[in-house]
């Protein structure tokens, strides 16, 4: 492993997937770029395209109160191992992270980790109960310095508590990043609501439900001249509606899951609840339009919504199962197979949607950096010509409820550097 006083040079790397050239690394800092550097210890990256690190907006670490599904440690190797030098770990843990005792303890876990800067999510509401807004301003003043807030696995589903909530983070320069579902829609809901669902018998989620609140949000946003995330948007719908607010100046961003890229509500014919997730698969078409989306702008970035579960909370009837599918490790494959191999996305495209604007938004300003001299040596290393078979069992998670097992997918990332140090290897952790 690298230490951040030594020079390292990264050999024959190609920045957004051009030019091959010598990255050298010193105290954590690319300190030149060109033809022939030599240092102290050396990555041979001869083929390998050079990203900025990417950065998830949106992660389950489920620590604390379900460390058997996974811990910061685990959740930090798996984000390490998929190219990511930061990550946005949820609010919804046991006890909820609605106060600044329990968003500091995630962010002192993740530094004593130190694999990836893991940024603590506060609650929006007290117990994510959506009735008493939370202490906002406690945790934003707090040593993990939150300035992304969501309950996210509900939605803020008043207005009037949404309202506040946009009018406060507002005033601390803070997000809300909104779980969007109206649940006066969605009860009982357990797939996408379409021919599919009516034939397997299984309860509709439909995407109105979905729709309505980002366009209410959207206008709210607005209205309070607030900044709104929208989570894990899964509808073309979403999508027009984000074209409309934007085109309107509102201040919205939204994530698009590498999973509601790829998959769609075909696969739950099998009722494997593996497939299960919230919101749901929605249909091909839905798919495609939200690609298109991505490449497009309207969509910012890529988030994982990575979810481990026990096997016990997903091996059972589809009904009783706990949503959510992992996503660390895969993320990089999926964007590479869904946008890069079809050609809507370039590798410039690819920092953009995983490392730049997610580090935007969330307000990093070390992260998703450009790779110049003078910048961190914050970088995923990816072979594009890799193909590699996902298992789930092989993955860093504790959990395995991967919906890709068995896959064959395009890319992978050879190597991870956060400020210099090597964090990641040839599929596995370093620290």
């Amino acid at each position: 492993m690298s230490t951040v006083n030594n020079t390292l040079v990264i050999k024959g790397a190609k920045p957004y997937g051009e030019d091959p050239v010598d990255i050298e690394v010193t105290d954590g800092v690319i300190t030149a770029i060109g033809p022939d550097l030599t240092g102290d210890e050396t990555v041979d990256a001869t083929g390998l395209v050079a990203l900025p690190g990417f950065v998830d907006l949106h992660t389950h670490l489920r620590e604390p109160g379900r460390e058997d599904t996974e811990t910061i440690e685990t959740g930090s190797r798996a984000a390490a191992i998929g190219g990511y030098t930061a990550v946005f770990a949820m609010a919804n843990t046991d006890p909820v992270a609605d106060n600044s005792v329990v968003v500091e303890h995630v962010w002192r876990r993740g530094r004593e980790v130190g694999l990836v800067d893991v940024h603590p999510v506060g609650a929006v509401t007290v117990g994510l109960k959506g009735q008493q807004l939370a202490e906002l301003g406690t945790m934003a003043r707090s040593a993990a310095r939150v300035r992304l807030f969501s309950d996210d696995g509900l939605c803020v589903a008043d207005p009037l508590v949404m309202r506040r909530a946009l009018e406060y983070t507002k005033a601390l320069d803070a997000v809300i990043a909104q779980h969007a579902e109206e649940p006066r829609l969605t009860v009982g809901a357990q797939a996408h609501e379409g021919d599919l669902a009516a034939r397997l018998g299984l309860a509709g989620w439909p995407s109105v439900a979905e729709e309505a609140i980002v366009a209410r949000d959207c206008l709210l946003a607005r209205h309070v001249g607030a900044r709104l995330h929208v989570c894990h948007v899964s509808t073309e719908g979403t999508a027009e509606v984000l074209r409309w607010a934007k085109a309107r100046g509102t201040r919205v961003s939204a994530e698009v899951t590498p999973h509601h890229l790829l998959l769609d509500d075909e696969r739950l014919s099998t009722y494997d609840p593996v497939n299960k997730v919230n919101p749901p698969l929605r249909t091909a078409a839905d798919a495609k339009a939200l690609r298109q989306a991505l490449a497009d702008g309207t969509l910012d970035c890529v988030a994982t919504d990575h979810a481990p579960h026990a096997a016990q909370d997903k091996d059972c009837e589809w009904s009783a199962a706990r949503p959510g599918m992992l996503g660390l490790q895969t993320a990089l494959s999926i964007v590479v197979e869904t946008m890069v191999v079809p050609g809507l996305l370039d590798w410039r495209g690819v920092a953009r949607v995983m490392s730049e604007r997610p580090a935007e938004i969330a307000g990093l300003p070390d992260q998703g950096r450009p790779i110049e001299v003078g910048e961190p040596a914050t970088l995923a290393l990816v072979d594009p010509d890799a193909r590699w078979t996902v298992r789930g069992a092989d993955l860093a998670s504790i959990a395995a409820n991967t919906p890709y097992e068995g896959m064959e997918l395009p890319g992978a990332v050879v190597a991870t550097l956060l400020r210099g140090r090597i964090t990641a290897r040839d599929g596995k952790a370093t620290a």
